[in-house]
């Protein structure tokens, strides 16, 4: 989440207008994340969140994104719930840029997550997994594996200048990824950016989940990994195994892992840990001058790069039986 758009009251009270939700009482802007603009909004029937689209987020996806979290909300998953206006429409326009209306889910995220809590995450990533079970429509992952070397191609000279030789490796890691990507894994609906700022927490137990915007169909095992590298990392770059074997056992306590899946989790975390570093090195220095947002540094993902580098198999031990 993040603030590049400001907007006045007077397009507030436009927007709301369409909507059966009252006057606006408050409107405050969420500095955190680097994607769309987020503002708290307190209207005379309650809370809720807006999201106005920005960056990444292409209008053509907005339907599956919005459809998604209406499905998950009606299939009994924690998530945010999008309010539709008097005209039955999700998707809405603030500034000449598209945008919605979601309903405030309770909770609290946690900075310094703790096996219980990895081991609760787990377990909510299946129910999700589970409850996007059936829904009609489709997305592909376009920061997969394929757009990984294409991405690249326009940051060597940004690797460089963040380490040098930085560029050859990431090149090599590329390479290998290509040649040992799995395939025919079991595949659904995935969160794709799991991490704990997306998860929230009541009373130490999962309460939901929020930022549905890199959302698409892939493998279910790439979002274990996704969340294996978020979750399970210390601050000074170590790997937590403890942590892992419990966001994993999390995880297989509502959806248990086939064979394959598991032994395909060593490339899948690899190339998660490819995917961020990438989108953070391009988002380090593009990020607008005046922004409310403060952009994520690479140099983390690229140290979760080198430790599965030089161990790969290291999050097996996460995922033993």
């Amino acid at each position: 989440m993040a603030v590049y758009t400001d907007i006045t009251d007077e397009e507030v009270a436009g927007l709301l207008a369409d909507f059966d939700l009252g006057q606006a009482l408050s409107l405050k802007g969420v500095a955190e994340g680097v994607e769309n603009s987020n503002f708290l909004l307190e209207t005379e029937q309650g809370r809720f969140f807006l999201t106005v689209y920005e960056r990444r987020v292409r209008a053509a996806d907005l339907p599956f994104f919005l459809e998604l979290l209406r499905w998950l909300a009606e299939h009994g998953f924690p998530s945010a719930r999008p309010i539709a206006d008097r005209n039955g429409e999700l998707l809405k326009t603030v500034r000449g840029k598209p945008c919605a209306i979601v309903s405030f889910l309770s909770g609290l995220s946690v900075r310094r997550p703790t096996a219980a809590h990895c081991r609760e995450a787990g377990a909510g990533l299946a129910e999700l997994h589970l409850a996007a079970q059936g829904f009609p429509l489709a997305r592909a992952n376009d920061l997969g594996q394929a757009a990984w070397a294409p991405l690249f191609k326009d940051l060597t000279d940004a690797a460089e200048n963040l380490k040098p030789g930085l560029a050859k490796t990431i090149s090599s890691d590329l390479e290998l990824l290509a040649a040992s990507w799995p395939g025919a894994l079991p595949e659904g609906v995935i969160h794709a950016d799991y991490f704990p700022d997306n998860v929230f927490f009541a009373q130490g137990k999962f309460a939901g989940a929020i930022d549905f915007y890199f959302a698409c169909v892939d493998a279910l095992a790439y979002d274990i990994a996704v969340g294996l590298n978020a979750w399970c990392f210390e601050p000074d770059g170590s790997f937590n195994i403890t942590s892992a074997r419990q966001l994993v056992a999390g995880y297989e306590s509502r959806r248990p892992l086939s064979d394959l899946e598991r032994s395909a989790l060593p490339v899948l975390a690899h190339g998660a840990a490819m995917r961020f570093f990438l989108t953070r090195l391009a988002d380090w220095g593009a990020t607008p001058e005046g922004a409310l947002v403060r952009p994520k540094d690479p140099l983390e993902y690229e140290r979760k790069l080198a430790v599965h580098r030089a161990s790969p198999d290291l999050v097996l031990f996460g995922a033993a039986g």
